[in-house]
């Protein structure tokens, strides 16, 4: 299943066990979602992860809209990544890559920042994007994949400014990391100066991560 394969992927990416299947914890079912979150009713979204906190463990489920996973079915990004299914696949990968983050640093004991969630979010788009076009055609998004990414992103209005300002924020800091990986490390499959490079990222804290962008863009 394509859930399961793009877990893989970044688990594979940033050499990390995730020691729980996603597809055990997918929802489809809307009514579900809005029965557990109350929020949910507020501003529909084709994904979402829920999170529920106690001081002995934490429960998760994520939500993916039927119909996203139904066109993925059909247009898959596994055989073909373009610019046709270029945002479902985004939405799918968003969902994977906010439940891997949330589980491994739980398994860590560490706890993650929203905008921290949105930003390696956003990143592992682009590195899984990128390691399929590397197995496929490159030139089915015109070569231009930060481009294709990250050039005028569309947000949600129903979104609060909180939200959006995180979304901007993480979108930008994002965009520049991923271009300035695009410069640095040129050949399209990842190398492993890259994955060294990645698995870094992946395990550091937010600051961290904000001071290595900054860092790597101004070089």
């Amino acid at each position: 299943m394509l859930l399961r394969d793009l877990q893989c992927m970044l688990a594979a990416v940033y050499g990390v066990e995730i020691g729980v299947d996603v597809r055990d914890y997918l929802v489809t079912d809307s009514d579900a979602l809005a029965a557990w979150d109350q929020a949910a009713q507020a501003r529909e979204s084709a994904e979402r992860l829920l999170i529920e906190e106690s001081e002995a463990e934490i429960g998760l489920a994520l939500y993916l809209d039927p119909q996203l996973l139904e066109r993925l079915e059909h247009f898959d990004p596994r055989r073909r990544l373009c610019g046709s299914n270029l945002s479902d696949f985004c939405l799918a990968l968003e969902g994977v890559s906010h439940f891997n983050y949330v589980a491994w640093n739980a398994a860590m004991d560490r706890r993650v920042t929203l905008l921290e969630l949105e930003m390696q979010a956003e990143v592992d788009k682009y590195v899984c994007a990128r390691m399929l076009l590397s197995r496929q055609a490159p030139g089915a998004l015109g070569g231009r994949l930060v481009g294709s990414l990250f050039d005028e992103p569309g947000f949600d209005p129903e979104l609060g400014a909180t939200e959006s300002e995180r979304y901007r924020v993480a979108a930008r800091f994002a965009a520049g990391y991923c271009l300035s990986l695009e410069s640095r490390y040129p050949a399209l499959a990842p190398g492993v100066a890259m994955l060294r490079e990645l698995r870094s990222f992946y395990r550091w804290s937010q600051p961290a991560k904000i001071s290595h962008i900054r860092s790597a863009v101004l070089t």
